[in-house]
């Protein structure tokens, strides 16, 4: 029970980290980058309840997100990498001109 607790306060401790990189940080790629601390973290407690329940069900959502998370990378980088041809910079406040 012990071991699993730890393995819960990592996944806590990751979406920390990334929820304040999501909400602090005006680089694009930090903020990315938090996202991805998030999605890890959820991978984390998704393995740590499935090991506890004994079901691979864990194993395959984890699984599953690392895909839609591989995807989301590459498309916001992708995104990111245009907008930084366009703007000259990586900054999220520079990119609120491209609202309507």
């Amino acid at each position: 029970m012990l071991k699993m607790q730890i393995y819960l306060l990592l996944g806590l401790f990751l979406f920390s980290i990334g929820l304040y990189l999501v909400l602090s940080k005006k680089n694009a790629l930090l903020v990315l980058v938090g996202v991805e601390l998030m999605l890890n973290a959820a991978n984390v407690n998704f393995l740590t309840f499935g090991n506890f329940h004994q079901q691979i069900d864990g194993q395959v959502t984890a699984l599953l997100i690392m895909v839609v998370a591989a995807a989301e990378t590459a498309i916001a980088l992708a995104i990111i990498l245009q907008l930084y041809k366009q703007f000259k910079n990586t900054n999220l406040d520079v990119f609120k001109s491209l609202k309507g």
